[in-house]
């Protein structure tokens, strides 16, 4: 035993690297034994060099130095101390886990952790590429495997500390990544979204806008906008207002000791004008006689009121004109005439012409325009012109006759290709001597009679000796009124301001 023992101890003194079974594998791996030959150790240089040229040498010889040689013990080969018996198999419970996280947080753990996994591998790489050298520098000359063996290990202890240092400093942002644009320093995430940031110099103008355009200028044509859209529409407002038309009364006058209605003085108009202007859809308002000496009711209205708030005048038929207002005797005295409403139509007419607003007259309307601007009448036709035709009968509106239109008669464009029409005829007086600034528009084909007058200095100012009101719309007999209606309401329209 004591042999044994002297023998043992013998062989430890003469070959230390026997005394450790792993020491073989290391000096063979470390100081680049060879098969046949005697050991060499490395030069520090070396070391330095191989660590710069493979990073993962440190990780690698530290695994050679503690594996077992191919010559080691059974036992020592499976010893579970060793690092490279670790196992690597991930527990199924893992993948299980990762599957029932929620897809958006896993994307962002996998992103973050590339991430930093790489800023650190960059950093530690570069910080070891720079300390490698220094170490190697500062060791001195390895005489034996044994110094070559603890020359690595403070390699390896040094490589560890300046890569546990570049872990825990704070990281640092690494270098433009290859194959990577110049503006994106790191991988991208692809777990949130990444709107790109437009820089306000790049940002333009919407393409409605002009480029010179200022806040102040936007501005002002958005009031100038809102300002035209209120005047639009108040001119709506007032141009499309329903026309107001006037119709002159005709005057019941009081009998002589008559009791009621017929003892009173009444006004009234026919339904027949009253409803040919409103087919038209426009309001028609009755204009009364007015007066300040009232015996009741006094009142300061006077017909230039109306004139000034309505559109339109029509002077409708009725009684005749009096001879005193065109300055002639009578020559029937069962034709005296209403010389009360001679006066009131006369005074209504001056102040619708002086308004500039237009005037139609129907039958005793076109004689008292006639009479208005200093003509005369006859006061009978049958009496004043014997050689005159029939223009009034027995029938009353039945009765007709045939008119024509004159050259320049401004009726010829109300009724173009017309140059003769039908009417009816309910007037036994007719215009005798023109009125100043009056032109003829219609004359009886028959007899010459003047059916039709015009005031010349006024946009509208048209009298008529027919009854328009009695003729059928689109009727094929009697002449179609409606375009004289519509020319008078249109100019009504133009001229309400």
């Amino acid at each position: 035993m004591s042999e044994d023992k002297t023998s043992n101890n013998a062989n430890t003194a003469g070959n230390p690297a026997s005394a450790d079974p792993h020491c073989s594998e290391a000096d063979s791996s470390a100081s680049g034994v060879l098969q046949d030959g005697a050991p060499s150790a490395p030069s520090p240089q070396q070391v330095a060099a191989n660590l710069v040229a493979n990073p993962s040498a440190p990780r690698d010889a530290a695994a050679a130095v503690s594996a077992p040689g191919p010559n080691a013990s059974a036992t020592e080969r499976v010893s579970t101390d060793m690092p490279s018996s670790v196992s690597v198999v991930e527990p199924i419970d893992k993948a299980q886990a990762q599957r029932d996280d929620a897809q958006q947080a896993a994307r962002e753990a996998r992103a973050n952790a590339a991430s930093a996994t790489a800023a650190q591998e960059n950093a530690a790489r570069a910080k070891l590429a720079t300390a490698t050298p220094a170490l190697a520098s500062k060791s001195p000359p390895l005489a034996d495997a044994s110094a070559a063996r603890a020359n690595l290990a403070h390699n390896l202890e040094a490589a560890t500390e300046a890569e546990a240092a570049s872990i825990e400093a704070p990281i640092v942002e690494p270098a433009p990544a290859v194959g990577f644009p110049p503006e994106i320093s790191a991988a991208p995430d692809f777990g949130t979204l990444n709107r790109p940031q437009i820089p306000p110099s790049v940002q333009a103008q919407p393409a409605y806008l002009k480029q010179s355009d200022s806040a102040w200028s936007v501005f002002g044509r958005v009031i100038a906008a809102r300002a035209r859209q209120i005047f639009d529409r108040a001119g709506q407002r007032i141009t499309q207002r329903t026309l107001r038309i006037g119709v002159s009364a005709r005057i019941f006058h009081p009998e002589l000791g008559a009791k009621g209605l017929r003892g009173k003085t009444l006004q009234y108009l026919e339904e027949s004008i009253a409803h040919w202007v409103m087919s038209r859809d426009v309001l028609v308002f009755m204009i009364p006689t007015v007066g300040t000496q009232g015996m009741l009711h006094p009142s300061n209205i006077r017909l230039r009121d109306y004139a000034k708030h309505l559109d339109g005048l029509l002077l409708q038929g009725g009684a005749d004109v009096s001879p005193q207002s065109y300055e002639e005797a009578t020559t029937r005295p069962e034709w005296p005439g209403d010389r009360v409403r001679d006066m009131y139509e006369l005074e209504l007419l001056h102040e619708f012409v002086e308004s500039g607003k237009p005037v139609l007259g129907v039958c005793r309307g076109c004689q008292l325009i006639n009479v208005a601007f200093g003509g005369t009448l006859y006061g009978d036709i049958a009496t004043d012109v014997p050689a005159a035709g029939l223009h009034v009968s027995e029938q009353y509106d039945q009765h007709r006759h045939s008119i024509r239109f004159p050259d320049g008669s401004t009726l010829m464009n109300m009724f173009p290709q017309q140059r003769e029409a039908i009417v009816n005829s309910i007037h036994h007086q007719a215009v005798k001597t023109l009125g100043r600034d009056l032109n003829i528009e219609a004359v009886s084909a028959e007899d010459g009679i003047i059916e039709a007058v015009r005031y010349r200095k006024s946009p509208f100012v048209v009298g008529v000796q027919w009854h328009p009101e009695f003729h059928r719309a689109g009727g094929a007999e009697l002449l179609d009124c409606t375009p004289l209606l519509d020319t008078f309401l249109r100019v009504a329209r133009e001229t309400r301001f």
